[in-house]
């Protein structure tokens, strides 16, 4: 084994490189420039962890948030390596005593923001200590065509002025072709090796629904099968997040708010509980997030709709980044896209202003759009990708029906016209349900002849029919966001159009379906193997995480491994995690093996399937072609899973029972009285060797 295969295998405690890992390792070993862009959770830290640690000189990684260099410190230094931080939160004492502990090479990785360059005399530090590289983290905050651009970040073009011959590492989760560009140019990078992963997060089930109201009700029924797992709720505002935050707390959640406006004492504490599995939900605004590098987030839930792909994409990958299946859903409306077009300021003009519109755009037609979720942000990356074909709602939903609202949009598009299409969709809905809002009276609203003729419909209801004329191009927004009828548009007001929607986005909540993304089961073990996790986190003072994965649980859990090469062929444990932890959850895998169920295979689920389709065994016997005695043991297994109630048991058994011969049960039960039915089986088979082939003789 090699020195870079011993260093993944015993302190990453991986057994092999994923996709793009070992290319960039290669890389920055022959001292090449770099930029990689590969998905959240494809393991990009290690991709400059590893070869640090097998070159001289201190690696010197520019992260964007104290949060996330906190995350990064403390992960090492559970890995047994050397890492620091210089950054804002320290006082002038500590960072002096960071930089002598640096002099003296006791070092191996200095985290810093971009905003550390323009520090007095730190350019000259750092030409003063050997540095094995440079990595630039979150790259795409250099490029102003990104959807982070950083002014700081751009000026560590400065990098190569001042360290031209010492590579520079960077790394981006999103980055379309012309960041990419952007990134490359701007850094000045030197015949940079550049790899580029496929933007495909497998993991992640997508799903995408038309909000309905404040979607609260939606966010309710999304939760419900949620309450043990851990999770983001991204919100508009900051009003907006106290709000829902207060909402999931009335109905049981374990949930806090965080935002800009929260005192930094509450967001510290907030983003603590969370970090240590204290607290399940964070109903937050975008500014918490890039920060974060918890593993074991499940899902992540958009209240409305991202201004751009990017957003959208870097804000679900926070879910599942231990590689564990995860969910995520985005409520959006037509108006979401309006009020952020709205936003952008006036004094950003010409190209900037277009790319912004564009972006928009692009993020409303995603939400809107009926094709793979992940093949359109493949697409919207550069990048080309099959339909996933399981992991989102669009590939998995069945067929809809389509409602003709042909009328009904008649209804809207008559009433726009009659106000002389001087006002916003609200104002019209007010109008066509009637309303005795004082604005509809003050300009004689009531008195048209469309006045109330909508009533039958919900808000909600005609919330979805306005968003569907908008996609179809019937309206647009005009001068102070009022509704103008389009040239197609007419045409539908004349009946000369027909308007079609999907039954599943006409406005009315409907239940969920049953949650595919996170119903795999976890081992009847994995609870005790998280408690112990989560003590030994409290010893260390560390995040649960830090110690273990929960991908390391769920295989530890599911395993059992009993001896310590066993335990270390488990994937992300390596000689130094099992070092520090490795025998305590050694001695509670070999407590618990002997209590192991039978896992349920496939076989057992068939056969559960078949009888939740109210299948008798004697069926199930002839569909499946087994024998009673073998659906019997599945019967068994299932019930002791908590799959069947006694009462199905009893119902799937009573057939046979009736059935079962009285001669031969009358036998049975006079042997029992002489012997157990194991001594019986055994007396049966010895009957069969000595005397069945008599009884054929006869």
């Amino acid at each position: 084994m090699n020195e870079k295969q011993k260093i993944l295998s015993e302190v990453f405690g991986h057994k092999s490189f994923r996709p793009f890992q070992e290319e960039a390792v290669d890389s920055l070993l022959n001292h090449k420039d770099l930029l990689t862009i590969i998905p959240t959770g494809a393991g990009k830290s290690l991709c400059y962890q590893l070869p640090a640690l097998l070159m001289e000189g201190i690696c010197v990684v520019i992260s964007p948030l104290i949060a996330l260099m906190q995350d990064q410190v403390t992960a090492l230094k559970a890995n047994g390596m050397e890492a620091v931080m210089i950054n804002s939160s320290l006082s002038g004492e500590q960072i002096n005593d960071t930089f002598t502990q640096i002099q003296n090479g006791k070092i191996k990785f200095l985290y810093i923001a971009p905003e550390r360059f323009s520090a007095f005399g730190f350019i000259e530090f750092l030409q003063s200590i050997k540095i094995s590289f440079f990595v630039i983290d979150e790259a795409h905050c250099v490029s102003e065509w990104g959807h982070e651009f950083r002014s700081d970040y751009r000026k560590l073009r400065l990098l190569k002025d001042n360290f031209p011959h010492i590579p520079i590492a960077t790394f981006t989760a999103t980055a379309t072709s012309k960041v990419q560009s952007d990134i490359l140019s701007n850094l000045a990078l030197n015949n940079p090796v550049v790899l580029r992963g496929e933007t495909n997060r497998t993991n992640l089930f997508i799903e995408v629904k038309n909000r309905v109201g404040n979607g609260k009700a939606q966010l309710l029924e999304f939760l419900k099968n949620k309450k043990q797992h851990t999770g983001i709720v991204y919100t508009y505002s900051r009003k907006e997040t106290e709000q829902i935050a207060l909402f999931l707390q009335e109905k049981g959640y374990s949930a806090k708010a965080y935002h800009a406006g929260l005192s930094s004492q509450i967001r510290e504490d907030v983003y603590t509980q969370f970090i240590n599995d204290e607290l399940n939900i964070v109903v937050a605004t975008i500014a918490f997030g890039m920060g974060i590098d918890k593993s074991n987030i499940r899902f992540v839930v958009h209240t409305s709709m991202p201004k751009t792909m990017e957003n959208f994409y870097q804000e679900i990958g926070r879910a599942g980044r231990d590689g564990l299946d995860s969910h995520t859903l985005l409520l959006y409306t037509k108006a979401d896209q309006i009020s952020k077009l709205a936003q952008i300021d006036d004094s950003i003009s010409g190209e900037y202003r277009t790319v912004l519109e564009d972006k928009l755009q692009k993020i409303y037609q995603f939400s809107a759009s009926t094709g793979c979720r992940h093949q359109i942000i493949a697409k919207y990356f550069d990048d080309a990708i099959e339909p996933c074909k399981t992991m989102c709602d669009n590939c998995t939903k069945e067929k809809v029906e389509q409602l003709d609202i042909s009328v009904e949009a008649q209804k809207f598009l008559s009433a726009v016209y009659r106000s002389n299409q001087s006002f916003g969709q609200n104002h019209i809905i007010d109008i066509l349900r009637g309303s005795n809002n004082q604005k509809v009276f003050q300009f004689n609203h009531n008195e048209l002849s469309v006045y109330g003729i909508g009533k039958s419909k919900s808000k909600n209801e005609w919330n979805a029919i306005v968003d569907r004329l908008f996609d179809i191009e019937a309206i647009e927004v005009g001068e102070y966001r009022a509704i103008k009828i389009t040239p197609y548009g007419m045409e539908v007001l004349k009946g000369q159009e027909k308007v079609l929607i999907d039954s599943d986005k006409i406005g009315i909540v409907e239940e969920m379906k049953e949650d595919t993304s996170l119903s795999k089961e976890y081992s009847q073990f994995f609870e005790q193997f998280r408690s112990l996790r989560t003590t030994i986190a409290k010893e260390e003072q560390v995040a649960p995480y830090i110690v273990f994965s929960d991908k390391v649980l769920v295989e530890l859990s599911d395993k059992l491994p009993q001896t310590k090469e066993d335990f270390l062929s488990i994937n992300g444990v390596g000689e130094v995690k099992y070092e520090k932890y490795g025998e305590k959850f050694l001695n509670l895998c070999i407590e618990c093996k002997p209590s192991q169920k039978k896992k349920l295979s496939k076989t057992y689920l068939d056969t559960l399937a078949l009888i939740e389709e109210n299948n008798s065994i004697e069926d199930i016997v002839t569909k499946r072609e087994l024998q009673s005695a073998t659906i019997i043991s599945h019967i068994k297994l299932l019930q002791e899973h908590g799959k069947l109630e006694q009462v199905q048991v009893d119902a799937l058994l009573e057939p046979l029972k009736k059935s079962f011969p009285g001669a031969i049960k009358k036998w049975i039960v006079e042997g029992l009285e002489l012997d157990t039915i194991q001594e019986l089986k055994g007396k049966l088979y010895l009957y069969e060797v000595l005397f069945d082939k008599e009884r054929e003789n006869k």
